[in-house]
């Protein structure tokens, strides 16, 4: 009886999983009748995202980092005027499992790169796994991981970012236009980037996404 239970739960909870999986999906693919539009009309069909327009991808990204910058964006922590509408359409556990379906898309594997690897090739590269301590700028990698692949809900992957996205959210950071971040860490850091370390840093990010960026 004991295991004819443990099956039943199991096979509830597998239910459940599934349910919150095909949610997740329909509100990327066709949104929902109140007035969330689907994903995939910004962010493409893989959750690619799109650098021209500003739309950043989505793909192998935290699902609870996602579901929180939802919140934010429903609550007015972070200002957006194309989400923060869309946000409010959606409910909890349509946010949960969007996000949750969007963390699930593959995206390339963030390579292994940190403090003790080679020497830095580029502005870039020495800004992102070396910081600017002598202006107590930190290597972003303490905290975004190594090689930018994220780490938990706080910090989000970095590696295949599009580098116009980073660029523009290290301006808004600087400018104060965002400010949702745990601790305010990041404006400190942002206002100490020049413009063109912003923009190297962004487009090392960026390729780390490549398939041929951990040669």
């Amino acid at each position: 009886m004991h295991y004819a239970n443990f099956g039943f739960f199991i096979s509830i909870l597998a239910t459940a999983t599934s349910a919150a999986a095909d949610l997740g999906q329909q509100i990327a693919t066709q949104g929902n009748s109140r007035g969330a539009v689907a994903c995939v009309a910004c962010h493409g069909p893989a959750g690619a995202g799109n650098a021209a327009a500003g739309f950043p991808r989505l793909a192998g990204l935290n699902a609870d980092y996602l579901t929180k910058q939802l919140r934010d964006y429903q609550s007015g922590a972070r200002d957006n005027p194309i989400m923060q509408p869309i946000a409010q359409a959606l409910d909890e556990q349509e946010q949960v499992s969007v996000s949750a379906y969007y963390a699930a898309q593959e995206g390339s594997p963030a390579p292994l790169i940190g403090r003790a690897d080679r020497a830095p090739q580029s502005l870039g590269e020495r800004l992102a796994t070396r910081g600017a301590w002598e202006r107590d700028v930190p290597e972003c990698v303490s905290c975004h991981g190594p090689g930018g692949a994220g780490v938990g809900a706080a910090f989000p992957r970095l590696a295949g970012q599009h580098a116009s996205y980073i660029e523009q959210q290290l301006q808004a950071w600087k400018q104060g236009s965002r400010d949702n971040d745990p601790n305010q860490l990041m404006r400190p850091v942002a206002e100490k980037l020049t413009d063109e370390e912003s923009a190297a840093v962004a487009a090392y990010f960026a390729q780390l996404g490549t398939a041929d960026s951990s040669q």
